[in-house]
């Protein structure tokens, strides 16, 4: 088990767990028929998905494959599949839904939205949006990195005011910074803005399954100096590579527009961006600083382009 996760975040989790598959009848026979959710899960995937091969199945849907082999012999069993030589592997057999299959199929499919619906109805409709949104967050932050959908994108009117929102939450939550660092970031920010010069300066927000989740900036200092500024990353999209990719599009756009060199203005504890040492930017000078409600150490780092 991760040291950084909590018993009572553990028990939270299996809670709900104990409580949703409860509530959706995955402790029955599913749907009230002669059916478990795996096999109901395998007819989904070949009703919508013809051709996949029981090595695709075991992988997808992460499956036993001496389980999914008795599933499968049901299936035929009950003439609702049908095997086929995969043209690309011979000892493959690509599986389909016979006619017998859909119309097996089809009930248990219609049954399932209709049970969705009731348990729907059950939310009050003006908190049923809430729920949706719950559970696709729920989604999002469960689903394996591979599959989230990263993007960088220019900033648009209203990021910069969630630039600021982030660094004010983020350092209050984990370094117990007060409201002057947030104000520190708006006045950054506003200035940002008002002077921005589209040819030597430059701004990314990063998205994750299309949710805001990180941004950073180049400005310019000197004619030869470009400066990165604003760079903040949500907890929950760290371990992505976004930080490092993020640090890499500002360098490569300072290096296009005839920089010699990139600078940045941090605090000691900007240790835990791995991306910074790692892509060359190294501590030029150090002081101690009372700010923020807290004792820091001030730190400026540089790297030549």
């Amino acid at each position: 088990m991760a040291s950084d996760i909590s018993p009572a975040d553990v028990k939270a989790v299996r809670a709900f767990n104990r409580f949703y598959t409860q509530r959706i009848g995955v402790l029955k026979r599913y749907l009230d028929t002669d059916f478990t959710l795996t096999e109901v899960r395998v007819l989904y995937e070949l009703a919508h998905r013809p051709g996949l091969t029981a090595s695709d199945l075991v992988r997808e849907l992460e499956l036993d494959a001496g389980y999914l082999s008795r599933i499968l012999r049901r299936f035929e069993t009950g003439g609702w599949i049908a095997r086929e030589a995969a043209p690309h592997d011979a000892r493959q057999s690509l599986l389909t839904l016979t006619e017998d299959g859909y119309a097996t199929f089809a009930p248990l499919q219609q049954k399932s939205r209709d049970e969705t619906a009731a348990l729907l109805a059950d939310v009050a409709p003006p908190a049923r949006p809430r729920l949706v949104q719950a559970l696709d967050t729920v989604h999002r932050l469960l689903a394996p990195p591979a599959q989230r959908q990263v993007t960088l994108r220019d900033p648009r009117p209203g990021d910069l005011g969630w630039v600021v929102q982030m660094h004010g939450e983020i350092y209050a939550q984990e370094y117990g910074y007060s409201s002057e660092f947030e104000a520190l970031v708006a006045q950054v920010a506003s200035q940002l803005i008002l002077r921005f010069d589209p040819e030597r300066e430059k701004g990314w927000i990063a998205e994750v399954d299309g949710e805001r989740a990180g941004s950073v900036f180049v400005v310019r200092k000197s004619a030869t100096v470009a400066q990165l500024r604003l760079l903040v990353l949500r907890p929950e999209a760290r371990g992505l590579g976004l930080g490092g990719r993020l640090v890499d599009e500002s360098i490569a756009f300072a290096r296009e527009r005839g920089y010699r060199k990139m600078t940045l203005w941090t605090h000691s504890h900007g240790r835990r961006a791995p991306h910074l040492p790692e892509r060359g930017f190294a501590c030029v000078q150090s002081e101690p600083m009372q700010a923020y409600g807290r004792k820091l150490v001030a730190e400026t780092r540089e790297r030549k382009l």
